[in-house]
């Protein structure tokens, strides 16, 4: 089983703008699926935008595997900076 760390949408606020969620879930998994694990959130509609990752559990799926979609691996680039 390949696992990816990608986005899956949680919900919108009342601007119909999306929040996120940072998982792990299987490569052939549809957007929507059952996830492995959350492994933070990702909120654009507030300015600057929210990000919050669980660095341990990301890290841990890395090194199992896992490997990180582009959009999440650019997040995780702004949070460190």
């Amino acid at each position: 089983m390949e696992v990816r760390i990608r986005l899956q949408k949680a919900g919108k606020t009342a601007n119909k703008h999306y929040n996120y969620r940072i998982v792990a879930i299987n490569r052939t998994a549809s957007r929507q699926a059952d996830n492995l694990e959350i492994l933070g959130y990702y909120d654009p509609s507030k300015k600057p935008a929210s990000i919050s990752i669980n660095r341990e559990k990301l890290n841990q799926w890395v090194n199992k595997g896992a490997v990180m979609s582009d959009t999440v691996r650019s997040l995780i680039k702004k949070v460190k900076s």
